[in-house]
């Protein structure tokens, strides 16, 4: 059973910068494309970045030249390294699988907040 913990939220200030970190256990990490995820109160939860195991990035719009996602294959990890925060950034971010329909157990998530 693969596990996540995401850590690295916290509060900041609009402009402002995090960088956010993923640890997988289990093995297979490598082969498979990850994914950040955020859910805000009263909303879905959405897929704002995305690395394949060859290291191509993909981002939502709203995210696209503040935020990048990286990967350390040998330490099992994703990160996300978020600048220029807005309050609309605020969210619980997640960390998973990214692209077709299976995903791991969510992990508890980091909270990210952006004051105005």
């Amino acid at each position: 059973q693969v596990q996540l913990v995401e850590s690295g939220g916290g509060l900041v200030q609009t402009g402002g910068s995090l960088r956010l970190s993923c640890v997988a256990s289990g093995s297979l990490f490598s082969l498979n494309a990850m994914g950040w995820y955020r859910q805000a109160p009263g909303k879905q939860r959405e897929l704002v970045a995305a690395i394949t195991s060859g290291s191509s990035t993909n981002y939502v719009d709203s995210v696209k030249g503040r935020f990048t996602i990286s990967r350390d294959n040998a330490k099992k990890s994703v990160y996300l390294q978020m600048n220029s925060l807005k309050p609309e950034d605020t969210a619980v971010y997640y960390c998973n699988l990214a692209g077709g329909s299976l995903r791991f157990a969510w992990g508890q998530g980091t909270q990210v907040t952006v004051s105005s």
